[in-house]
């Protein structure tokens, strides 16, 4: 079951919340609770419910041991065995249902062996829960979180709006809110925000994200095939995908804060305005925020962070993001991705400390340096974007070869007349945008929403929807355009539901790009 789905909005969702409002109002908190953990493993279970006893057997194990590390007065290198063995068995899990094929198939290719098992299926979110406990059971052995009720725990883990693709909550952000009074009795102005962030996360994914995948998935089918791409439809294609996963993680992470909020909890914020970013180190703390920080608390710090030299810090820079970049996908374009945003983060932090040495400050800049800044990072993204998204790298370098002209630039046949002598890298023809001759308006408008709309969590900064994880252009700045409960905005919230309900039933429903990892 999806967001996006009739399943989900028109059953799901109102037969959840009306039955936990009922409970909540007699008084039943843990009732309440319990059903929420009932109807989270049903929403997961409606995929393939083989895989609810994988994920209650997580739940059962990661709640033993790390009740162990909490509570446990044995000597430190007992509790320390506990500790490496428990993460062992979670990344072991992942390992073997993420990439045991991968490896098995990269073994074959390079040793010229034939061995063989079943394709695995990879279970739906194990990613995401893995790394949430794996941080449960860090933060248990350090003292920083406990947990004695196993329902709690339950909820923590299996949370229908954060369980499938995040964001990755640490259990100090949620539990405190569930042991409060007012849980399970869901205040009307709660419902409001959340049903009003839910549905532009929808109209984001149903009407923006898919409206113009239908553009760049052509494109990338047509470099698998070996198609010789021409110049226009691969900057296109290139530039579509990228408009497409900004507006479909955008549209997630939306509709996941805003379905939390429905039933009075706040979620980390995930996403904030990404393709704004001046630099790709801030690129990292607006894009999957929750991951980042995972990454960088969990692996980076305990690697050594920036403490042991520029080489050593310059190491785990790239060590933590080729890691990043395995953890979205087990094949060589996902670590090829990863590997490259290692090797922006490299110079970034090493352009940052030249410019330390020269005595300049890393708060100044200029209008003009700004705006060079986060034009020279979008692209710098949206160019890694095509690694992320090509099946192998032959279709990746197939696209790259088609945007830096090797397959020449063809212009439409209607431009000749009026271009009479041009280098002979150019020539004419039919077709010269490709699937996007239709589609440069869509693009042009998503580039306008991406650069000069604010984004969700500044439209409800009057209200905190999330919890305070990225502290940017939100706290500082008041926007004019914010959400408010009146009838203007109830309106404007009716015809984007109503538009995004609409294409829901006239297109094929699509899954969110980040439920393949």
């Amino acid at each position: 079951m999806i967001f996006n789905s009739i399943e989900f909005i028109f059953f799901f969702l109102p037969t959840t919340f009306l039955a936990f409002l009922v409970l909540g109002f007699r008084g039943h908190r843990r009732a309440a609770l319990a059903w929420l953990v009932i109807a989270s493993l049903f929403f997961y279970g409606w995929w393939n419910p083989v895989y609810l006893l994988l994920i209650t057997g997580s739940i059962l194990f990661n709640f033993k041991v790390g009740n162990y590390l909490g509570d446990s007065t044995d000597p430190s290198k007992r509790r320390k065995f506990f500790l490496i063995f428990g993460v062992a068995i979670n990344l072991l899990l992942l390992g073997y249902f993420k990439y045991a094929n991968f490896f098995i198939g990269n073994i074959n290719y390079f040793f010229e062996t034939d061995y063989h098992i079943e394709k695995i299926i990879l279970p739906l979110a194990i990613s995401f829960f893995t790394f949430q406990q794996v941080a449960f059971l860090v933060d248990n052995y350090y003292g920083r979180t406990r947990e004695k009720r196993f329902l709690d725990y339950c909820f923590f883990v299996s949370f229908f709006p954060q369980l499938i693709a995040g964001p990755i909550v640490q259990h100090s952000e949620i539990s405190p809110q569930i042991k409060k009074d007012i849980f399970g009795h869901p205040q009307l102005k709660n419902v409001a925000i959340g049903l009003s962030i839910f549905f532009l996360g929808l109209f984001k994914k149903v009407v923006l994200a898919d409206s113009i995948a239908v553009h760049s998935s052509p494109v990338f089918k047509l470099a698998e095939t070996g198609t010789a791409l021409t110049f226009f439809e691969s900057w296109a294609g290139m530039l579509g995908y990228t408009l497409q996963i900004y507006f479909d993680f955008s549209g997630y992470s939306d509709m996941a804060v805003g379905l939390a909020q429905i039933f009075g909890i706040r979620l980390p914020i995930n996403f904030f305005s990404p393709y704004k970013s001046i630099n790709i180190i801030q690129f990292w703390r607006r894009w999957h925020i929750t991951l980042s920080r995972f990454l960088r608390l969990y692996l980076y710090f305990p690697l050594g962070g920036s403490r042991k030299g520029r080489s050593r810090q310059f190491f785990n820079l790239m060590f933590t993001m080729f890691l990043g970049g395995l953890w979205h996908g087990a094949g060589w374009t996902f670590v090829l991705w990863g590997t490259i945003h290692g090797f922006y983060l490299v110079i970034n932090h090493a352009w940052q400390n030249f410019r330390r040495l020269l005595g300049q400050s890393m708060d100044s800049s200029t209008p003009v340096g700004r705006s060079f800044s986060r034009v020279l990072t979008f692209f710098a993204v949206a160019f890694a974007w095509v690694f992320f998204r090509a099946e192998t790298l032959e279709g990746a370098f197939a696209v790259f070869r088609g945007m830096f002209g090797f397959n020449g630039i063809l212009l439409d046949q209607w431009m000749k007349p009026y271009l009479p002598s041009l280098p002979s890298v150019f020539y004419f023809g039919n077709h010269a945008f490709g699937s996007f001759g239709n589609g440069a308006v869509k693009l042009l408008i998503l580039l306008i929403i991406v650069f000069a709309l604010p984004n969700s969590q500044q439209f409800m900064q009057r209200y905190l929807p999330s919890v305070e994880n990225y502290l940017g252009e939100r706290s500082i700045r008041k926007r004019r355009i914010q959400w408010r409960p009146t009838p203007v905005w109830a309106l404007l919230i009716t015809v984007i539901c109503l538009a995004s309900i609409t294409n829901i039933l006239n297109l094929k429903t699509t899954e969110f790009l980040y439920f393949q990892f």
